[in-house]
């Protein structure tokens, strides 16, 4: 099989559909992508909230950690099947959905989206750099060396987003091997030190927060799902489309059971972890100094790593809001917003895990109206038109009326507003957030049943055949590298 273009350093490929014949990749390659994006000492700050906050006990923490990954990855693996089909980015395909025009909408929104998710990586692999010199030299936080190790961790993010697929599938690759192996390391440090009778005597929370944290822990999983297509569009169309949903849980899986499961074990012995300033300077008080820094300075690749993930597919989502740079360019534009937002952040904000909570639970709702109407049109639909995606013209066979598929923008726009009818966050509380719905987190469900089950009982979506319309200067021209 010839090789792709992709195979230099850099990776030049923008949102043009990759061609069947330089599609190269295998779906076991998936596993370290979604093992990579996982990589982050959040999750055991997260298990030690289900612990603190949600009151429960280590078994009802493992139902947690099996279910979210299961739930939220499960939507990833279902979406990237459209990845293979049309073989390009996710939010370019979106435009077959809703039209050329109406994609903006959701695409901005996903944008501003990401902006918050990497703004909360970026701080926390500064955290982790700060602990480390803490650790080493005795180092204490300040302002400056906030700002420094924040501009570090960003460029360093901003460059290897930059590379593209290739240097994201090698870094992907080591780190998990790396990460797998001192996480047993740490595993088997807590076995031996943790107070297993307070762990295993705490009594059971109810249901409801159970419910309530498995949304929180899928959440982040979630804000994955327009992405999924990003790192499929190089599998051959014969890949087997059971395989690749495997593959993410399973890659996903492997690192949330076991690290949700050693949040919740540290949680026990340690009942001010989850409100801890920082979500990773807790790590340098519970394990010893040697094993504390080569497992922080991991976590910190698996961190840049998921913030690099996140800015590969910001780049294409730029690009198709109309941003006429390459794509390495356009990822610029989120390391610079996440600098900023991370600043403010570690020097303003009073409360990390209660920004990053509200955050998580907000971003569930704005990606999954998205995901209803995507998931139901992925359904019915085989193939994209490649030329199509591209062609921001009214000749375009997805310029629809007007630019917009208005049975999806209606579906996505309603199912959006209901989400936030039954969602309560610290600074936000929706009408309907007092049901048993809102109560358990479950408005991002809401949201997904509610777009998708619209969108399915709406009438299909007529490709346009250029007639109906005069043709008008595009509203944005083609927009691959």
């Amino acid at each position: 099989m010839p090789a792709e273009p992709a195979e230099s350093a850099v990776e030049t490929r923008g949102l043009e559909p990759v061609p069947d014949s330089e599609r190269g990749g295998r779906v076991r390659e998936l596993v370290p992508t979604w093992v990579a994006a996982n990589i982050s000492v959040l999750l055991l700050t997260m298990g030690a909230g289900l612990v603190i906050f949600n009151k429960l006990n280590i078994w009802q923490v493992l139902v947690v950690a099996l279910a979210a990954p299961v739930v939220s990855y499960g939507m990833v693996g279902l979406i990237s099947i459209a990845g293979k089909r049309g073989g390009s980015p996710g939010m370019a395909l979106s435009r077959a959905v809703f039209g050329q025009r109406g994609n903006l909408f959701p695409g901005a929104l996903i944008w501003v989206a990401r902006w918050g998710w990497e703004t909360i990586n970026a701080v926390s692999g500064a955290y982790a750099v700060l602990t480390v010199l803490d650790l080493l030299f005795g180092v204490r936080p300040n302002t400056p060396l906030i700002v420094v190790t924040l501009l570090f961790f960003v460029t360093c993010t901003f460059v290897v987003s930059g590379l593209g697929i290739n240097a994201l599938r090698v870094c992907s690759k080591w780190s998990t091997y790396l990460f797998g192996a001192f996480s047993v390391l740490v595993l088997g440090y807590l076995v031996l030190t943790t107070d297993w009778a307070a762990v295993f005597d705490k009594p059971a929370g109810s249901t409801a927060m159970m419910i309530a944290g498995i949304g929180t822990i899928a959440a982040g999983g979630i804000s994955w799902v327009p992405s999924g297509p990003d790192f499929t569009r190089y599998l051959p169309r014969t890949a087997s489309a059971k395989g690749m949903v495997g593959a993410t849980i399973g890659g996903a899986g492997i690192v949330v059971l076991p690290m949700v499961l050693m949040g919740a074990v540290m949680a026990v012995g340690t009942p001010d972890l989850a409100s801890a300033a920082d979500p990773v300077s807790f790590i340098g008080e519970l394990l010893p100094v040697w094993l504390a820094v080569p497992y922080l300075l991991i976590a910190l690749v698996g961190m840049l790593l998921i913030n690099s993930m996140s800015m590969y597919s910001a780049g294409f989502t730029a690009q198709t809001l109309g941003i006429r740079v390459p794509r390495a360019w356009a990822v610029s534009v989120n390391a610079v917003i996440s600098l900023a937002f991370g600043f403010l952040l570690m020097v303003v904000a009073k409360s990390f895990f209660g920004s990053f909570i509200s955050f998580l639970t907000l971003l569930a709702v704005a990606f999954s109206a998205w995901i209803g109407v995507f998931g139901v049109d992925m359904l019915r639909r085989e193939t994209y038109d490649g030329p199509a995606l591209l062609d921001t013209t009214r000749g375009s066979a997805y310029w629809y009326r007007g630019g917009f598929a208005w049975q999806a923008m209606t579906a996505w726009g309603a199912a959006l507003v209901v989400g936030l009818l039954f969602t309560k966050v610290d600074w936000f509380a929706g009408p309907l957030s007092g049901s048993w719905i809102g109560r358990n987190g479950l408005g991002w469900a809401v949201g997904v049943l509610t777009s998708g089950a619209l969108y399915a009982v709406l009438p299909r979506t007529a490709p346009f055949d250029g007639a109906a319309e005069p043709e008008e200067p595009a509203l944005a021209g083609s927009l691959s590298n």
